[in-house]
């Protein structure tokens, strides 16, 4: 059995709920964003720190339950211009326990050594903007469907635990944003608080297939932070086919992270691994993973060559690349990586990255004027009884690493 009872109830139960919520529309090949006939109006959220104006702002005025979900004025201290965000969590070295209730007194942020002015603070009250990146090709099909020999669809591996995660932070009233990759990456949603919106996404995966068997994660994670031209919102039920998506950079004045769910495994993006970790380096979004390539790897490590084979079926080496490529991207974007061996483990995965994310704390400072294309060093240090004193051999600060400002021409 894969999943624990609980997870087999809950993922029948969504997949009965949704699929009635949807009847009369179409299938759907996510990878090609044809789009399903919505069954009712839908509205497009504006993405968080949007204003509208006008007509507009009528429309998109939004209703008291939801406004009393902003965060408070002394929640977030304003954003300068030229900023580098530092998302942090304190925790006790010995017994793992998250600290809450910090101030910005608590803090000092330091670059190459030197202490810098902390002008921008977010405490963990404050809501999240969390992109969920999902992946959703035929390789991951047929790494599911050989844990089961065929007897449970393939994708659920990835599907269940971000319904779960989803599930629970629009009830905390975080803004999500969704994204499927296999040949390219797909937004299913861009960013929205609304539960409806969200189951709509989740069943959206639960009734099609992949349409692909590539894996290019790498491009993924670059559409995600940074954005570009790719598919259109497959939700947003308009003509176009492509269209620009801003990524999860552009949302500034709340708390940001990434949970990503893959193997890890990449094909053939358009961009190397130096790349795709550089773009995460710069963003200073912490990235929460859930490795899910153990699942396949540690039941037939014995049966696999060292190297690919001839039709492209992944060896060891490139298991094991995907699990230190994932663990790489969490650990210098103060993120956190949770390799799953056995689906059952899934829920305690999303809910430890649940609390991690509960207790980030977001702190930022203004750079200068630097334009060396060097990589500078960023440290954070905690005294959390106030004492004046560094409690660097008590408690432990998960933040990034260290930021690359941009080159004399303007480029990073």
């Amino acid at each position: 059995m894969r999943f624990a009872l609980p997870f087999r109830i809950f993922a029948l139960a969504l997949a009965g709920a949704f699929a009635l919520a949807s009847s009369g529309a179409g299938s759907l090949a996510i990878a090609q964003s044809r789009r399903l006939p919505p069954t009712q109006p839908q509205k497009k959220n504006p993405r968080p720190g949007q204003e509208t104006t006008g007509d507009d702002a009528q429309k998109e005025e939004l209703p008291p339950d939801l406004i009393r979900q902003k965060p408070q004025e002394d929640e977030i201290v304003k954003v300068t211009a030229n900023l580098v965000n530092v998302d942090a969590v304190v925790y006790h070295k010995k017994t793992k326990q998250l600290i809450g209730n910090l101030t910005k007194a608590n803090f000092a942020l330091f670059e190459n050594g030197v202490r810098q002015e902390i002008t921008n603070f977010s405490t963990p009250e404050a809501k999240l903007n969390v992109a969920v990146v999902i992946e959703f090709s035929k390789l991951t099909e047929g790494l599911g469907l050989a844990q089961t020999g065929g007897w449970d669809y393939g994708t659920r591996e990835v599907i269940a635990p971000a319904a779960l995660f989803m599930q629970d932070a629009v009830q905390r009233g975080d803004y999500l944003s969704v994204v499927a990759f296999d040949m390219r990456p797909t937004p299913l949603t861009d960013f929205t608080n609304d539960p409806s919106r969200v189951n709509q996404v989740i069943s959206l995966l639960l009734r099609n297939q992949p349409a692909f068997r590539e894996t290019n994660l790498f491009d993924a994670i670059k559409f995600t932070l940074v954005g570009g031209t790719g598919d259109a919102v497959v939700l947003e039920g308009g003509g176009d086919r492509r269209a620009e998506y801003a990524g999860l950079v552009s949302v500034q004045g709340r708390r940001r992270a990434v949970l990503l769910i893959a193997s890890g495994i990449d094909t053939f993006s358009k961009i190397n691994y130096d790349n795709a970790r550089r773009i995460a380096q710069n963003a200073g979004i912490p990235i929460y993973i859930i490795g899910t390539g153990n699942m396949y790897y540690k039941r037939f490590e014995h049966l696999l060559s060292a190297t690919d084979g001839l039709l492209g079926q992944p060896g060891r080496m490139t298991f094991q690349q995907a699990a230190n490529a994932l663990n790489t991207f969490a650990r210098e974007t103060g993120g956190a990586y949770f390799p799953v061996t056995f689906e059952s483990e899934a829920p305690s995965a999303i809910s430890s990255i649940n609390a991690l994310m509960r207790h980030q704390y977001s702190l930022g400072y203004n750079p200068g004027e630097k334009r060396d294309g060097k990589r500078h060093k960023i440290e954070v240090k905690v005294d959390v009884n106030g004492d004046g004193q560094w409690d660097d051999k008590e408690y432990e600060v998960n933040h990034r690493q260290f930021y690359v400002a941009p080159k004399p021409d303007g480029k990073s």
